[in-house]
């Protein structure tokens, strides 16, 4: 279905990374800007876990939702990931580690999908973590600014460097779970 609830946060998700990009390319101070890919970067992630709440409280689950929500959680990241770079908020090497993986697992799951043997590589737990240090890093990179006695810009790099750990880690944890799957079909 391409237009009930869930599907239009995921949606309103890829509608906002023009913003979340966007705002540093305005004449702005760049805590205003800052703090508007903050709070449009936290929607945006807010959505992501509530689309999936919403889909399966209502019933509203779709092939189109489960294949346009990964896909916006990526577009997203990867924008932020960019832009961080761009203002040197982030290490290139880091947006390269993750940017990577996921393109590489989701090959490797529409692969997995083309041999019917998906469910062998469904999310992880070291997955899930993965996924919860890039959203905590991301907003804290680009908000940047110190909270208190906070450092938040040392806070979002070393949450990012956990992220891009944790994304190595299922990397390898994905790809030896396909190996069987990998070595049958190889041939």
């Amino acid at each position: 279905m391409l237009f009930n609830i869930p599907t239009l946060l995921t949606w309103a998700r890829i509608v906002l990374i023009p913003l979340v990009v966007g705002v540093y390319y305005f004449e702005m101070p760049v805590h205003e800007a800052n703090l508007i890919a903050t709070a449009a970067f936290l929607v945006a992630a807010i959505t992501d876990w509530f689309d999936g709440w919403l889909a399966r409280k209502l019933g509203q689950t779709s092939a189109f939702g489960a294949f346009l929500d990964p896909v916006a959680d990526k577009l997203m990241v990867a924008a932020a990931l960019v832009i961080l770079v761009k203002l040197d908020r982030a290490d290139a090497i880091l947006a390269i580690i993750i940017v990577g993986r996921e393109i590489a697992i989701s090959a490797l799951r529409e692969w997995m999908a083309s041999i019917g043997a998906r469910k062998s590589i469904a999310v992880s737990l070291v997955g899930k973590l993965k996924t919860t240090a890039q959203m905590s890093a991301i907003p804290l990179l680009l908000y940047e600014d110190r909270i208190g006695p906070v450092n938040v810009h040392l806070a979002g790099t070393w949450l990012l460097w956990v992220a891009a750990v944790l994304t190595l880690w299922s990397m390898f944890y994905y790809l030896q779970k396909a190996w069987p799957d990998i070595s049958a079909h190889s041939h």
